[in-house]
């Protein structure tokens, strides 16, 4: 709605708006001359009291850190709103009518349009909020989620969690969603636009036989679903299914538990990111409750930013598989270039939060959280673990990877420190750790000369097939790169040195290290020395690069299509034709099987 609000709204809001209320829900304001209060600043840490809150003049000033302006700047600075935003939330607050300017008839359409979205906007929600409502009470209170209630219980989590989170279940009964609403009186026009439903076929619930995780907004408004499978048919059937983004629904700019977490990140100016929507759960029901997870999406910058105002430090708890560190180092890297400070939860006793929690109890979960060690410490323990120390080599390609991430550091004194970190954790000297970081480069070149010189002439364990062969390829060209990975994924190799390979260049390419050296330095010394083998006998030439990528790239998509063929194929066979639901649900399979079939002919 910004630039409609009336200039009389807005003043009525300022005036109406008690700053020493809204303020003092984010910090304790103590009266000490006058009209004027003072308290522990909210926007930078601190200890002894510099900012000032002058009740008559309406308006705060910090003599620290220089933050400055009145109630509506404030509550667009902790709550990370738009200046419209701000006012309407304040607006609220105060039981202050919203009113718009009405000059011109350009401000007019302006305006109507802009009615019309947020219109569009509360219905949605209104929507999810009573989908979400019946979601729950499948689940809670039907024969239907009985199984999904026992799922969840034996998960550990309490009737009053299920409650708080407003978890639910999706019937099996894909089609039951449509008729319901259909019955509230919704359009097909509507609903077909609502994310609830099936693109193609417009009757079918996205969600069948799967655990409903309602998604809220900052207000504690439903406005997406997160859906775990619970009877798998095939590969093809995703864990996890999360609502698409809509109107009103932003997965790069939402954090799942946030309406929850948001006031007690704030208190302890510190955020737990973890992975799923169960991670999250558990750390809530043991107490602490200043967990989020990110929503089918690698962890953003937008959501670093999303909660750089209300904490300063991040500890990440992400699974100990090659993903989760991948995604560990990815996260690391954004936060400290944000500046803030970052530790890492490593979890033992459960492969995650919830398992441990139903093991150990909540005091076992929260001693771990406690017990989280600085990003500099796991990551040097991590290099340790996985290149051999004792050796030069070993040596200089652990220095190499933590080189970066001294490079994301804000700050040079903490550049210093954990330089001088690196010589003690390795044993080396501190001048020579120094002179490889500032000529990291070089360090990097010296460390393939000495490989090479050095490579074993042991024959390989590795496989050397096709998509091997074919993905070694791209590094002879990587600009390649660019096409290949908009064609095929890492899920479609069958081979996995391959698939391992992929993964690698993919996280190079994010991290804007897409290099020879860089790539190298990732893989295993045996997978290493078969790339710098292939490349260096020229096995690759110009000429016949595009031509071995291409029919590579032809052969993973067609190895994977048909495995996802065969998987269908048998859920075809197995599939009882019973009702007319189980009809139509059998020609849906029919029709993906025809569509796989077609891309196995244009393939």
């Amino acid at each position: 709605m910004s630039g409609f609000i009336s200039q009389d709204t807005i003043n009525n809001v300022r005036d109406s708006s008690d700053i020493i209320s809204v303020i003092g829900e984010y910090t304790k304001l103590d009266r000490k001359t006058g009209n004027k209060w003072w308290g522990c600043c909210p926007f930078h840490s601190e200890k002894t009291p510099s900012f000032q809150v002058d009740a008559d003049k309406k308006f705060y000033y910090c003599f620290g850190c220089h933050a400055a302006g009145d109630v509506i700047k404030f509550t667009m600075e902790m709550e990370h709103l738009s200046y419209p935003d701000a006012i309407t939330t304040l607006a609220k607050k105060s039981g202050i009518p919203i009113k718009y300017d009405n000059n011109g008839n350009h401000n007019n359409q302006n305006q109507e349009k802009q009615k019309e979205i947020q219109s569009i906007i509360e219905q949605n929600i209104n929507l999810y909020e009573g989908v979400s409502t019946s979601f729950h009470y499948m689940l809670t209170q039907t024969e239907q989620g009985k199984f999904a209630y026992n799922y969840i219980k034996e998960r550990g989590l309490t009737d009053e969690t299920i409650e708080k989170f407003k978890i639910g279940y999706s019937p099996n009964d894909r089609f039951w969603l449509k008729k319901f609403l259909k019955g509230k009186n919704y359009s097909d026009n509507f609903l077909n636009e609502s994310g609830l439903f099936s693109k193609n076929y417009k009757d079918i619930c996205l969600f069948s036989d799967r655990l409903m995780f309602p998604i809220f907004n900052r207000n504690g408004k439903v406005v997406a679903f997160g859906g775990r499978i619970l009877h798998p048919q095939g590969p093809k059937d995703s864990k996890y299914l999360n609502s698409p983004e809509l109107i009103h629904y932003k997965k790069r700019e939402t954090l799942y538990a946030f309406n929850f977490a948001k006031n007690s990140i704030r208190t302890n100016k510190t955020v737990i990111f973890c992975e799923g929507y169960m991670d999250c759960i558990a750390y809530h029901q043991c107490g602490l409750d200043y967990a989020v997870a990110p929503l089918g999406t690698a962890l953003t910058e937008e959501h670093l930013k999303l909660i750089r105002g209300f904490a300063d430090t991040i500890l990440l708890s992400f699974d100990s598989d090659n993903a989760g560190q991948a995604a560990t180092l990815r996260a690391v890297y954004m936060a400290r270039r944000l500046d803030f400070t970052v530790k890492i939860i490593k979890l033992s006793g459960g492969k995650d939060p919830a398992e441990i929690m139903l093991k150990y109890g909540p005091e076992n979960l929260t001693m771990q959280v406690k017990n989280s060690i600085l990003d500099s410490d796991y990551l040097l323990n991590r290099l340790g673990e996985k290149y051999p120390i004792d050796t030069p080599e070993g040596k200089t390609k652990a220095a190499l990877e933590y080189f970066e991430y001294i490079d994301s550091l804000q700050s040079d004194i903490q550049k210093e420190s954990c330089l001088d970190q690196l010589s003690q954790a390795f044993n080396l000297k501190p001048e020579a750790v120094k002179r490889d970081f500032l000529n990291r480069n070089q360090a990097r070149e010296r460390l393939n000369i000495r490989k090479n010189n050095h490579q074993s002439e042991e024959k390989t364990k590795i496989s050397l097939n096709a998509e091997l062969r074919g993905i070694i390829a791209v590094l002879a060209d990587l600009d390649k790169f660019k096409v290949v990975r908009q064609q095929i994924k890492a899920d479609d190799f069958q081979n996995q040195s391959a698939k391992s390979l992929f993964i690698i260049l993919e996280e190079c390419f994010n991290q804007n290290a897409f290099s020879i050296p860089e790539i190298l330095i990732r893989c295993e010394p045996e997978l290493s020395g078969i790339i710098t083998n292939e490349l260096s006998n020229e096995v690759y030439q110009d000429d016949n690069v595009d031509a071995v990528i291409q029919d590579t790239v032809k052969l993973i998509k067609k190895n994977s299509i048909d495995k996802q063929r065969d998987a269908l194929l048998k859920r075809i066979r197995e599939f009882t034709v019973i009702t007319e639901d189980d009809a139509k649900q059998l020609d849906i399979l029919l029709k993906q099987k025809m569509e796989l079939d077609k891309q196995v002919q244009s393939n």
